[in-house]
């Protein structure tokens, strides 16, 4: 019979902030978790996140706030944290570390696991292919979110980004006979309460709490937490793909707040800072989230992600839209000045891009005219662009006639196209249809995206759409 022995650390060397250092530890591992018991017999945890030989430091996740350098206890657990998973997670609200919070007792675990969790190996990864209909026309049409996706949204503070993620999670779904089920894991990190009572209760009033996963932590939780919840989430959504074979939509917002709380644990931690004081190491930390993202061979599920995040003063060369527009393929960009008119969602059309769309649209997909609208809108709005810096020097009354039409379908696109309701959920063949609609405005020479066959089949020249 083996006789394992618990091992306590007595006492602490040395505290700064939310690290505390222990001497004299023996086989420690990085990452491994630590259970602190103080004077007064409640517990806390945190993990290793630096060795020195026998020296070792902890981050506390709940802060160093009370612990005593003589009278505290340690315990390593001898595993990473981890996450305990099994199908009741539906339906669950979580806090950033993983814990219920929503008062109906704890997780039955089918497994525990690590919530770090394991590159997936590129050889068995298989082609995103086959789309996710978000109801949102610009979204749908123009930068079509993919199945195994990385598609970030790049919002700005104060816009409306809050209720658009809200709108996907109540209106995503799959297409008809995938045969397999379709969830959410939602992530929100440093949300305020009242932003977190938004997501709670828009979710709980449209019936789809049932589906989602949701991971709250709010900004006066730990800022330690706040590392811990998109890792927590990724696990569980990891599970529930590849585990239980369910297509997966992770949305994590907002990824500002996670950078923020990794800069501020790196400067704890007394790290020399790289651009605007992140971590040298900001661009792989990302990316050992965002690459969790895919399918792999061995599994029917498939996890897809929509990071959003803020830019600090709009500005999209800030590191942190910066690198995410590095690791992921494509971004949904929305403009300040949309917004400021009244259009919801203010998604600006010419920055926006999806990489992967081009092989999951079209027949078979979504219908076979998909790619030459989207081809054809982005073509057209550009040269409104154009036009619109033109009339902004010599006046939109000497504009020529095809200028002014163009400058209609500007308004249009604008009004009818981009600009929908909060509960408005358009199918992908309203959209397209929607599309034709808005291009019938223009004369035909001017659609030079589009075959003459798909022409005669829904180009249907009209005098004028109302705005």
């Amino acid at each position: 019979m083996v006789v394992s022995m618990v091992i306590e650390y007595v006492g602490v060397k040395e505290i700064n902030g939310s690290l505390i250092v222990l001497d004299g530890v023996k086989n420690a591992s990085f990452e491994e978790t630590v259970v602190i018991r103080l004077q007064n017999g409640k517990e806390r945890t945190g993990r290793i996140v630096q060795i020195e030989g026998e020296r070792v430091v902890v981050q506390v996740f709940e802060g160093a706030h009370g612990i005593s350098l003589t009278n505290t206890r340690s315990r390593l657990l001898g595993h990473p944290v981890e996450m305990p998973l099994s199908p009741e997670l539906l339906g669950r609200i979580f806090d950033g570390a993983g814990r219920p919070t929503d008062g109906l007792g704890d997780i039955f675990p089918e497994k525990r696991r690590d919530i770090n969790g394991t590159p997936i190996n590129p050889v068995s990864r298989v082609y995103p292919r086959n789309y996710i209909s978000t109801g949102i026309s610009s979204i749908d049409c123009l930068m079509t979110l993919i199945r195994g996706q990385k598609l970030p949204i790049f919002s700005g503070s104060g816009m409306r980004h809050n209720e658009l993620a809200a709108q996907i999670v109540r209106q995503a779904k799959i297409a008809d006979g995938a045969g397999s089920e379709f969830a959410i894991v939602f992530a929100a990190m440093g949300v305020k309460n009242d932003v977190a009572d938004f997501f709670r209760r828009s979710f709980e009033e449209s019936g789809v709490l049932s589906r989602v996963v949701m991971f709250l932590n709010l900004s006066n939780d730990p800022i330690i937490e706040r590392i811990l919840t998109p890792r927590c989430a990724l696990t569980a959504a990891e599970y529930l793909a590849f585990d239980r074979g369910m297509h997966i939509l992770v949305i994590m917002t907002d990824m500002t707040s996670y950078a923020e709380a990794l800069r501020e644990f790196s400067a704890s931690k007394g790290e020399i800072p790289g651009r605007k004081g992140y971590p040298g190491y900001l661009y792989s930390d990302l990316a050992s989230l965002y690459e969790r993202a895919g399918m792999i061979k061995s599994s029917l599920g498939s996890v897809t992600q929509i990071p959003i995040l803020t830019m600090p003063n709009d500005d999209i060369t800030h590191p942190v839209p910066d690198l995410t527009g590095y690791i992921t393929e494509g971004q949904i960009v929305l403009d300040r000045a949309l917004d400021n008119s009244g259009i919801y969602p203010p998604v600006s059309a010419l920055p926006s891009l999806s990489r992967l769309m081009k092989d999951g649209i079209g027949e078979g997909f979504t219908r076979d005219d998909h790619s030459a609208i989207a081809n054809q809108l982005f073509a057209c709005y550009a040269r409104v662009q154009e036009v619109r810096s033109l009339a902004s020097v010599i006046g939109e009354e000497e504009l020529s006639t095809s200028d002014k039409k163009l400058i209609a379908f500007g308004r249009l696109f604008d009004r009818k196209f981009i600009n929908q309701g909060y509960l408005e959920n358009r199918s992908i063949d309203q959209t397209l249809d929607l599309g034709w609609e808005l291009l019938s405005t223009l004369p035909r020479e001017e659609l030079d995206r589009i075959d003459d066959k798909a022409l005669e089949g829904h180009y249907n020249p009209v005098e004028q759409v109302k705005a």
